[in-house]
């Protein structure tokens, strides 16, 4: 897309979105009564998709590029984990749990009389074969078994106490009788699911989609919200004058004035710590990745000379908090952070320390000023996301701090899916991402998804389904401890492990951390009721949230 510099062109573009997306919008409607179509029971929910434009019907829950509804609507998991509270998990398809006392066993008792959405029924024969395809198997998990048609028995390879979440809370059940004919599942579109879920599809567009009710969905949480359209908007900017127009219900994007959004009483805010904004680095050589960035002492130039107090000031007007380095999140975590850890990253730029950091490296100033070593300059491209104004923003800080210290950043930005086929093949060098919060209190899976061996690829390859390696970065001392702490359910055996894999971490600067994102979320008060709020917090409340996304639609009601 053309990117607009002054503020009058800025607001002719958003005007003539807002015009094209309320014709989507009344074009769908049932009734027209309304930006949602209808009262009551019969009123749409309009949710901001994201700004992953044209939309392409995926809807398998493993794709990188697979629609929101996915994860949680219309596929679900056993259980779900909720990151924004502490509390046991709340059952979806499973009814109960248990290890055995070695935690190498895991039994699971599924709820009965469920049915797919094709009115099929529901057994244990669906998770078993789910495990055994290529996104969901586990090299630890040694055999599951259906040992009748409700109970469903997990083996390990050893105590597994620290992967419960990621079999019960993280794999998506997909129905054996399609996807058995499937002859490649990873690859597979999905563009008419069939799921367990509480929606189903009914139409999609290169603008919007639109989920309904499930007709065979259980009693127990069948959804009171008829009728969901999600609409698919380059911008947070042009989702926020939709918001203000009413034509969003529910959206969590990026605000510098929340309150002014509020102010009518139409829209709810909640604000949520989860998410690390940082820098992706493409940071190992031998599996492909090209660039300065490859040697640790320019990852960790970059991260002395970065002054993250102004980046959260001027680039996300202040409502961000300070990472941490170790993954762990402050507040909620700080049991998980090794003794002589760092709490948070620095909040101001050191440059000489930065300067110092390249030298001791071999590195000296050109004539222009910036480092090189053996004919290669410290010179890198920075990528951000089209219509992501907060990290567009950021990217050109981050250029501008950096240079101080000799080291030549140019920000560029691109589009949604090509920021997704980037990062999924390691064609990149620096890219401005997030590093997903854990749905339990205890960074293990970060570590696990994010920095493993396991969970990457060569460039040119793309990171496995369900794996989150974007940086390439593989050492065996961290493989080693995120194994040991794997198999203990015993506190102070992990965190020994989290100590080796916390102090590898921060000194090798994978992901530079820059800011703790707070989540806003922005949800209609005024027609809809069931909101996750600060007293209720039944789930984490952005609608792109695994999950919990489905669980929120299936609790609200519609006011008459």
């Amino acid at each position: 897309m053309m990117f607009l510099s002054t503020g009058r062109n800025r607001a002719l573009a958003a005007v003539a979105l807002a015009s094209s997306m309320t014709l989507v919008v009344a074009g769908c409607s049932s009734s027209g009564a309304g930006a949602g179509g209808g009262e009551g029971e019969d009123r749409v929910l309009n949710v901001f998709a994201g700004s992953q434009t044209p939309i392409t019907a995926n809807f398998n829950p493993y794709s990188p590029t697979a629609l929101h509804a996915s994860s949680g609507a219309i596929y679900e998991t056993l259980y779900y984990y909720n990151k924004g509270a502490a509390g046991d998990p709340t059952p979806l398809l499973g009814e109960s749990f248990a290890f055995d006392d070695t935690g190498s066993e895991l039994t699971v008792t599924l709820k009965s009389g469920v049915t797919w959405s094709d009115g099929e029924p529901f057994t244990a024969d669906d998770v078993v074969f789910t495990f055994e395809q290529p996104f969901a198997s586990q090299e630890w998990i040694t055999s599951v078994e259906a040992v009748d048609e409700t109970t469903v028995k997990f083996v390990f390879d050893g105590p597994q106490y620290t992967n419960e979440f990621t079999v019960l809370g993280s794999t998506y059940i997909v129905p054996e009788h399609i996807w058995s004919t499937i002859e490649d599942t990873t690859a597979y579109a999905d563009a008419e699911p069939v799921g367990t879920g509480p929606y189903i599809v009914d139409n999609v567009s290169t603008s919007a989609y639109t989920i309904v009710a499930n007709p065979e969905y259980r009693e127990e949480g069948k959804p009171a919200v008829k009728k969901v359209r999600y609409l698919g908007i380059d911008s947070n900017q042009s989702a926020e004058d939709l918001i203000r127009t009413g034509k969003i219900d529910w959206v969590s994007m990026f605000s510098p004035e929340p309150e002014s959004i509020t102010a009518d009483g139409r829209m709810g805010y909640l604000p949520l710590y989860s998410t690390a904004t940082v820098i992706y680095t493409c940071a190992n050589a031998e599996m492909g990745c090209e660039g300065p960035q490859t040697d640790v002492a320019v990852r960790q130039a970059i991260d002395a000379a970065l002054d993250r107090s102004s980046i959260n000031e001027k680039a996300f007007a202040g409502v961000g908090g300070a990472a941490s380095p170790t993954f762990a999140l402050p507040g909620r975590d700080d049991q998980w952070v090794a003794p002589g850890m760092p709490s948070q990253s620095p909040q101001q730029s050191d440059v000489e320390a930065a300067q110092a950091i390249l030298e001791e490296a071999g590195y000296a100033p050109d004539a222009d000023g910036v480092y090189a070593k053996d004919g290669q300059r410290v010179e890198m491209t920075l990528v951000s996301v089209d219509g992501w104004n907060d990290y567009n923003s950021a990217a050109k800080l981050i250029a501008e701090q950096v240079s101080a210290a000799g080291i030549q950043v140019t920000a560029t930005t691109v589009s949604q899916s090509e920021f997704a086929d980037a990062r999924q093949s390691g064609e990149f060098q620096l890219i401005i991402g997030g590093v997903s919060g854990t749905s339990v209190a205890d960074p293990f899976q970060i570590y696990h998804d994010w920095f493993t061996t396991g969970t990457t690829a060569p460039v040119g390859e793309e990171v496995p389904l369900g794996a989150w390696n974007f940086s390439r970065y593989s050492d065996p001392e961290v493989d080693a401890a995120v194994e040991a702490a794997s198999v203990t359910d015993d506190s102070a055996t992990k965190l020994e492990a989290y100590g080796v894999i916390q102090e590898k971490i921060v000194e090798d600067l994978p992901y530079i951390p820059l800011i703790l994102s707070a989540s806003q979320t922005f949800y209609d008060t005024e027609h809809f009721t069931g909101w996750p709020t600060e007293d209720d917090l039944y789930a984490f409340p952005a609608p792109f949230t695994p999950t919990a996304a489905g669980l929120i639609l299936s609790t609200l009601e519609p006011v008459d």
